[in-house]
């Protein structure tokens, strides 16, 4: 097994210490900070959303998997700036206004970073003026709105409006999830993207951005 097989093999059992000095290991060898996070990092963790989606594996498993990722990244991060490595794209994420429920939105995210993003977590209880201006501060390319509650779904519309009054709508996709949403309540509220689990919303959040990519 090559040194990026063992960083992908630690990462999918969770192991955070061995993950990291694996990537330590491969820096000192002189392999590629990119060849690390795509061959090794990312490529564990596309592999544990695909068993995510598929119910080998659960939400515990995708926690220590993530952690494992980011003690990788640790030692990592400095090497892919100084080469110029970009992120795939900018996600603004929270749960909405008066929901205060987290485990969901914080998969999304972990799994979000998995593909290459670069994901700005608003936390829980978040206000549409505070996604709105999350949007214009981190130039979004998607605002990802949670809820678990029917109560606080609502929220969603607002946030969708206020980012139609921000003019920023037409410069980002919109991104909603949770227990009680569904893609018709998606279109409803005049979202762009229902996702039923946070594997994917990663894959919907890559496709976003290769379809912008080639319309451009």
């Amino acid at each position: 097994m090559s040194i990026l097989d063992d960083i992908s093999a630690f990462l999918q059992k969770g192991r955070a210490n061995e993950t990291k000095a694996a990537v330590e290991k491969a820096l000192e060898e002189g392999v590629g900070a990119k060849d690390i996070l795509e061959g090794g990092l990312m490529a564990g963790m596309n592999i544990i959303g695909g068993k995510f989606k598929r119910n080998e594996v659960y939400v515990p498993e995708v926690l220590i998997a993530a952690r494992a990722m980011n003690a990788g990244l640790l030692p990592l991060k400095p090497h892919l700036v100084s080469s110029g490595v970009k992120s795939r794209g900018s996600v603004v994420i929270g749960t909405v206004k008066g929901d205060l429920h987290d485990i969901g939105k914080n998969l999304v995210k972990m799994m979000m970073e998995g593909k290459g993003f670069e994901v700005h977590d608003l936390g829980v209880d978040v206000s549409s003026e505070k996604f709105v201006n999350a949007a214009r501060e981190f130039n979004a390319d998607i605002v990802c709105c949670s809820a678990l509650l029917t109560t606080t779904m609502t929220e969603m519309k607002s946030v969708v409006e206020a980012l139609k009054a921000s003019g920023l709508r037409d410069k980002l996709a919109i991104m909603v999830g949770g227990a009680p949403v569904t893609d018709s309540f998606c279109k409803s509220i005049g979202a762009d993207l229902y996702s039923p689990d946070a594997a994917s919303a990663a894959d919907a959040a890559v496709a976003v951005i290769e379809s912008v990519a080639k319309s451009a």
